[in-house]
């Protein structure tokens, strides 16, 4: 598994204790089984039922980049966040948040949003914190849980992917939009329609995300550095006196399946006078490891995302191409930017355009990037964050291919292999397809398994409801869902106003100075960033 996978000391981070019960220097788990869960409606359900089998002695343990008290899980009205947790805490079930606090609400942030969870969440005895150690304009945007029962643990259970527990995220396979919307920009209309992707984890891995949450809680770094936010909690009487977690339990026993899975992170190195305990130099695992890995394809890398931006991402795809004659890009990415106005839309066609530009010109017939529509024509949110590559290394996470995700805001991704197909992983290869036939309109069994052959159904199906749309929309709607996205185009004067912003404000850097100046994520691998 070396081979895809980082190893330990390849994850560039002696601080943590990730790896700390693998052998040798191996960073991954073995005897795991691991399901994504597409959509949010899937994944809400199943958390749901989750949740409500915790007991007495259980521990949930839950980190949120946005997080809505009234959000429902199912149609059912007592499915509500707050509600499912303050049931578990009623049953006797130890509860552990950390919740990003969130920028000022004046730039669109859901920072009262938060401070109400936290509120509610304490008041029925939960251990919530609003976590602010971040980089100026950073985020926490990692999206995970965890639950550990005191009395069986092969129920334990771990979900990770890029799917928040608030508005607008319960959405399924007919895209049209979660009930609780939670409006973006215009041409998504008001209830809009949200493609989303989480992996559930059972086996050993489960201690492994545990140890991620664990490293989070115990940091000794103050949860923020601003006194007004300090007085402001007081007057609301939401604390940030951590409770000691409980003992860690041994992790869970092995799954049959046997998938090996590693995890893969981003925290950046905070500044002078703070850092984390576990990462005082940041953590960059994530770029490390999607770069390793892509050097390695040879037919197809298929990524589903919601920023793809920037010339520093696109040189590791530009590389992979360029090396490889027989490899194919497929990019399915959102078909317009999540925010109006100019300030906010700009700069990511910007980052957008840097990116697309330079992987069309390296190899223009191996690579297409699509948006998805649903049936009424109305287009989807592609929030996922998904990369199949040769159907043998696949990640389902909370980052995106830009340099934000990859050194700047905390993030979680679970790359998982399943050892036993000859020439793929079975696990890859199942979530590519389902994937796919979603995009396609056909069965599982019926997308196509070749790798060109995937390549061309993707173009004739975009081909044919392009072909629909010009025509006036007469006749029979052909299947499938995907339409071409051009290259963007932006004039040169609002590529200029824009690049600031997108520069410090949309896709900052997180590296040490040194390893900027470098242009690296770490001094021994020769990951170029410019």
């Amino acid at each position: 598994m070396s081979e895809w996978f980082l190893t330990a000391s390849e994850r560039g981070n002696p601080a943590t204790r990730i790896d700390a019960r693998h052998p040798g220097d191996q960073a991954w788990s073995d005897g795991n089984l691991a399901r994504p869960l597409i959509h949010g409606a899937t994944y809400f359900a199943e958390l749901f039922e989750r949740i409500e089998a915790t007991g007495p002695g259980d521990l949930i343990c839950v980190t949120d980049w946005q997080g809505d008290p009234d959000q429902r899980l199912t149609d059912d009205p007592d499915s509500e966040v707050a509600e499912v947790f303050g049931r578990a805490l009623d049953r006797g079930a130890d509860v552990r948040a950390l919740v990003w606090r969130s920028h000022s609400g004046l730039l669109g942030y859901a920072t009262e949003k938060h401070h109400r969870l936290g509120e509610l969440l304490q008041e029925r005895g939960a251990d919530v914190q609003l976590d602010m150690r971040v980089r100026a304009g950073g985020a926490h945007h990692q999206k995970f849980l965890v639950i550990r029962h005191a009395d069986d643990p092969s129920r334990d259970i771990a979900f990770v992917g890029g799917i928040d527990l608030c508005h607008g995220r319960r959405d399924d396979a007919a895209h049209e939009g979660d009930p609780q919307a939670d409006p973006i920009a215009a041409e998504y209309g008001d209830r809009p329609a949200w493609h989303d992707v989480q992996v559930a984890l059972q086996g050993p891995v489960v201690h492994d995300v545990e140890t991620v949450f664990r490293e989070r809680w115990e940091d000794a770094t103050p949860l923020t550095r601003h006194p007004l936010r300090h007085l402001q909690d007081r007057l609301r009487g939401v604390h940030d006196e951590r409770r000691p977690l409980p003992p860690q339990l041994p992790p869970p026993p092995r799954e049959a399946a046997d998938h090996r899975v590693q995890l893969l992170r981003t925290y950046p190195k905070l500044g002078p006078g703070w850092s984390y305990d576990f990462a005082p130099d940041g953590e960059r695992s994530v770029a490390r490891g999607y770069s390793k890995a892509v050097q390695r394809a040879r037919s197809l890398i298929y990524l589903e995302d919601q920023f793809l931006w920037g010339q520093q991402m696109s040189d590791v795809l530009v590389e992979a191409l360029e090396q490889n004659p027989d490899l194919r890009l497929i990019g399915v990415l959102p078909q317009f930017p999540d925010q109006d106005g100019w300030f906010a839309r700009d700069p990511q066609v910007l980052g957008r355009l840097r990116a697309l530009r330079r992987v069309y010109a390296a190899a223009p017939d191996r690579v297409a990037f699509y948006g998805i529509e649903n049936h009424a024509g109305r287009p989807v949110y592609v929030h996922a964050k998904v990369c199949v590559l040769d159907d043998w290394w696949a990640s389902i996470g909370s980052d995106n291919f830009c340099r934000r995700s990859w050194t700047n805001d905390s993030e979680l991704s679970a790359v998982v292999i399943d050892p036993e197909g000859d020439d793929h992983s079975a696990y890859g290869r199942k979530l590519r397809l389902t994937l796919a036939a979603e995009h396609l309109d056909v069965a599982v069994e019926e997308a196509p398994v070749g790798h060109q052959d995937m390549f061309e159904a993707f173009a004739r199906t975009a081909d044919a409801l392009e072909e629909w749309h010009r025509a006036g929309r007469r006749g029979p709607r052909p299947p499938g869902r995907l339409r071409r996205l051009p290259e963007p185009t932006l004039p040169l004067f609002r590529q200029a106003l824009a690049a600031p912003w997108y520069r410090y404000l949309h896709d900052p850097d997180g590296r040490p100075r040194v390893l900027r100046r470098r242009r690296v994520f770490r001094g021994d691998i020769p990951v170029i960033i410019r």
